[in-house]
């Protein structure tokens, strides 16, 4: 699983005109999955975004976790993080798992962060999204659950 994850003040998305998922402060988890992919990687991943210090204790340092904070989590699926750009002009994404095996995974991914207590809203599987956020810091975290392994 690939997660592009970024730290925001909020964040919103929508399918056509209606708001489908919408935090405060907190992450917003971009969120792919490989054909390779399995319930570890989700497990690993989830474990591993759950517990990231990523927001700003007192002293300005990154040693708050989301729960330190009552953060909030959005995921957004988007199987275009597993493309493949190195041939030709137009990506590849025969990397990425076809969606009858990706969204059982996508959904458990989402199960395990409420399992840890976080507050978690998601976009639409295989749904048009529309994604707004306002990035914190910047702050952002590139994640491969392989790496993980």
């Amino acid at each position: 699983m690939q997660a592009c994850i970024q730290r925001v003040r909020r964040a919103n998305v929508t399918v056509g005109q209606q708001f489908v998922g919408q935090i405060d402060r907190g992450l917003v988890v971009l969120l792919g999955v490989a054909g390779s992919d399995d319930e570890i990687d989700a497990r690993l991943l989830a474990e591993k975004i759950g517990s990231l210090r990523v927001f700003d204790d007192p002293a300005g340092k990154m040693n708050l976790a989301l729960a330190d904070v009552a953060g909030s989590v959005l995921v957004v699926s988007q199987f275009t993080l597993l493309s493949d750009c190195r041939k030709g002009r137009r990506p590849s994404f025969t990397a990425a798992a076809p969606p009858e095996r990706a969204e059982p995974l996508y959904e458990q991914f989402v199960a395990l962060l409420r399992r840890q207590g976080h507050k978690v809203q998601t976009g639409r599987f295989r749904a048009a999204m529309q994604l707004e956020l306002i990035n914190d810091g910047p702050v952002t975290l590139i994640i491969d659950s392989q790496s993980l392994r």
